[in-house]
């Protein structure tokens, strides 16, 4: 009997439902972890369409400045900033604030 491998969209929201509230992860560092070289245009794809699922918080990935690129992809242009201010997360102009201290690095946090 043959498995089936999970599709590359399913391993990014695996990767994406790990994520701790009040933390953000950007498109490349995902990428990276599940080793696809160039990958961060693929995460992004993953994630708008990951929007309306319930499960992945996909609210969490911004791009690799703290940049709320995503945004558009929410029922309203604000629902992505209301999501992570209401898990603490500072965000100003659609840029996360202390990024490097709220960046949740899935090669580190993940790590065996």
């Amino acid at each position: 009997m043959k498995t089936e491998k999970p599709n590359y969209f399913d391993l990014v929201y695996q990767v994406v439902r790990l994520i701790p509230s009040g933390r953000v992860t950007n498109y490349g560092a995902i990428a990276h972890y599940l080793g696809i070289k160039s990958g961060a245009r693929m995460v992004g794809y993953a994630m708008n369409a990951a929007n309306t699922m319930a499960d992945v918080p996909a609210h969490r990935v911004v791009n690799s400045q703290g940049l709320l690129t995503g945004k558009g992809h929410f029922s309203t242009p604000n629902e992505m900033q209301e999501l992570l201010e209401k898990e603490g997360v500072k965000v100003v102009k659609d840029k996360v604030q202390n990024f490097d201290k709220v960046f949740w690095n899935p090669d580190v946090e993940l790590a065996l």
